[in-house]
C-alpha cells in the first residue's frame, strides 16, 4: 500500500502523523511511504531522518493526497485538505466529528473511508489511540491552568502550591478518566488542593484505592459541581463521551458565582467543550475572559509538546496503521472489532451513531459498511 503523511496545517500544530520509526516499520512490511517535505520538523524529525528510514520525500501536500492510498495524519483534515480526499481513499487520523458539521459533510461528500483515532476501542473498553494524547493533555492542564491564573494573564494571581502561611490553589477536576487522573496527579504534585468529580462509583473507588488521600473525590452531580465551582481557583474540564459532543457542565450563569480571575481549562474542547462559554483557541492566542473568568480552550493542547506527543501517538497508532496497510481496511476491521469501532465515514455514509445523533444525520452500521 502507498501510505502518505502530509504536513499538518492547523495553526500551531507541530505534531506529525508518522514518525521515522513508523515509516521504517511500514516499509519493512513492503509498503511505500510518502512524507511531505518538512512534515516532521515541528516534532524534531528532519527529511533526512525519513530518508534514512526509507521513505520518499514529496514536495507538496497535493501530490501526497493524489498518490497515497492511505493518508495518516494527526488532526482532522482542514477544508483545503478535505477537497483533496477522494472516493476509495483511506483516512486515518483524529476526526472529532460531533461538533463539526462542516467537516462531516465534506468527508461524506468525498466518498473516502475515514477511521477516527478517538473512537477505536480495546478489550478493556478503553480508547487506546486517544489515551496517549489524553495523558499529555491531562498533564499539561494544571501547567497551563497555573499560567492562566497568573495576574499578568488576567487570573487571580494565585500560586498553585501556595507558600508557608498562604493556602494552595483550590483545583476542581471534572472527570476521573485518563485526562482527569493525570491532571489531578500533576496538580497534587504542584501542591494544589485537588478534588476530582466523576459519575462512576467504581472509578472513584479505583482513584481512592490508588491515590489514597492525595486528592479528594466527589460525585459529579450538578449541585456538587456548582458548589465546588464557587470555591475553585482553577477548574479543569476532563469529560469525554466517546465520539459524541461533550456535555455542558458549567453554564454561563454560573460564571457570576465564581471567583473573579478564576481559570477554566477545557480539555474537551475538541468535542465542543464542557463549559457553555468555551470556544476553541490556539497556542498563539490561548485565553480569553468571560464575566471575569479566564478560559483556556486550546484545541490541540498536546501540540505544545510536539515531540513527546508525536512519539507517544506513533507508538499507539503503529499496530493499527500496519494492520490497515497489510490487510486493507475491510479485512483489518473484519478481524478486529475494536478497529471497526473507529470507522466514522464510508463511501458517502456516516457510520458512527453518536455523531449522527449529535448532528441529525442518518447512520448505517459499520458492519453494513463492511459489506458495501
Amino acid at each position: 500500500m502507498i501510505i502518505g503523511c502530509p504536513k499538518e496545517i492547523k495553526p500551531q500544530e507541530f505534531r506529525v502523523g508518522l514518525t521515522p520509526n513508523a515509516a521504517r516499520e511500514a516499509i519493512a512490511h513492503g509498503h511505500t511511504v510518502l512524507i511531505e517535505t518538512q512534515a516532521g520538523n515541528g516534532a524534531g524529525f528532519t527529511n533526512d531522518d525519513y530518508v534514512a528510514a526509507g521513505a520518499k520525500i514529496i514536495s507538496t501536500a497535493a501530490e501526497v493526497f493524489e498518490t497515497a492510498e492511505m493518508i495518516v495524519k494527526v488532526k482532522e483534515p482542514q477544508p483545503a485538505e478535505r477537497k483533496m480526499l477522494r472516493e476509495g481513499q483511506l483516512l486515518f487520523t483524529y476526526l472529532h466529528l460531533a461538533p463539526d458539521p462542516e467537516q462531516t459533510k465534506d468527508l461524506i461528500a468525498s466518498g473516502c473511508t475515514a477511521i477516527a483515532y478517538e473512537t477505536v476501542t480495546d478489550a478493556a473498553g478503553g480508547l487506546p489511540l486517544l489515551a496517549p494524547m489524553s495523558e499529555v493533555a491531562g498533564r499539561l492542564a494544571p501547567q497551563v491552568g497555573a499560567w492562566t491564573m497568573q495576574k499578568a494573564n488576567g487570573g487571580r494571581g494565585v500560586l498553585m502550591g501556595g507558600v508557608p502561611g498562604v493556602g494552595p490553589a483550590k483545583v476542581m477536576v471534572i472527570g476521573g478518566g485518563v485526562v482527569g487522573t493525570h491532571a489531578a496527579r500533576i496538580a497534587v504534585g504542584m501542591g494544589a488542593d485537588v478534588t476530582v468529580l466523576d459519575r462512576s462509583l467504581p472509578r472513584m473507588r479505583y482513584l481512592d484505592d490508588v491515590f489514597g488521600q492525595q486528592f479528594k473525590t466527589q460525585y459529579a452531580s450538578a449541585g456538587n459541581i456548582a458548589e465546588l465551582a464557587e470555591q475553585a481557583d482553577l477548574v479543569i474540564g476532563a469529560v469525554l463521551i466517546p465520539g459524541a459532543a461533550a456535555p455542558k457542565l458549567i453554564t454561563r450563569a454560573q460564571l457570576s458565582t465564581m471567583k473573579q480571575g478564576a481559570a477554566l481549562v477545557d480539555v474537551a474542547i475538541d468535542q465542543g467543550g464542557c463549559f457553555e462559554t468555551s470556544r476553541a483557541t490556539t497556542h498563539s492566542d490561548p485565553i480569553y475572559e468571560v464575566d471575569g473568568v479566564m478560559h483556556y480552550c486550546v484545541a490541540n493542547m498536546p501540540g505544545a509538546v510536539a515531540r513527546t506527543s508525536t512519539i507517544a501517538l506513533g507508538n499507539a497508532t503503529m499496530p493499527f496503521m500496519l494492520a490497515l496497510a497489510n490487510k486493507g481496511w475491510r479485512q483489518a476491521c473484519e478481524d478486529d472489532p475494536h478497529l471497526l469501532a473507529g470507522l466514522n465515514v464510508h463511501a458517502g455514509q456516516l457510520t458512527y451513531y453518536a455523531v449522527g445523533k449529535a448532528l441529525g444525520i442518518d447512520v448505517i452500521s459499520p458492519q453494513l459498511a463492511l459489506r458495501q
